[in-house]
């Protein structure tokens, strides 16, 4: 039973300025109780160092792998396929230079399509020859 005649019916409106004061209230709250301290799973100090620059560089023994898995020694190849050759010619360019009784840090400069059997038989033979410094050359893209 409609008894007015004449007046249609309101349409329900949501006041959205109350509901917006609301959540700016909430908001304010989370950001006052929210904590921004730095939680650390141990509180270390790390040591400072005041060394200089190292002066001369460390024995180094450069291994060159090419693509069809030859083996250059501080850029004189040798034909060797094996790791206990390899090893052998490691301490002979180790004993060669001179500084046989220091440990030399081998580079592995290898080729970019090298197989990756060729570069694990140069670290099997730093393993054999007891050289425990090994690093890998690489050559920076240009992109930036």
């Amino acid at each position: 039973m409609n008894f007015r005649k004449g007046q249609g019916r309101e349409d329900p409106e949501i006041n959205l300025i109350a509901f917006i004061d609301v959540l700016l209230v909430i908001l304010i709250f989370l950001m006052v109780s929210t904590s921004y301290s730095k939680f650390t799973a141990l509180q270390i100090t790390l040591p400072t160092a005041d060394a200089e620059k190292a002066i001369e560089r460390p024995f180094e023994i450069n291994v060159i792998v090419d693509a069809q898995g030859r083996y250059a020694l501080n850029n004189t190849r040798v034909a060797v396929q094996n790791p206990e050759a390899l090893a052998e010619e490691l301490t002979a360019a180790a004993r060669a230079s001179g500084k046989a009784d220091v440990d030399p840090v081998v580079i592995i400069a290898a080729e970019a399509t090298a197989t990756h059997q060729s570069v694990i038989n140069v670290l099997e033979a730093a393993r054999i020859a007891g050289y425990s410094k090994v690093t890998f050359a690489a050559q920076t893209s240009g992109k930036k």
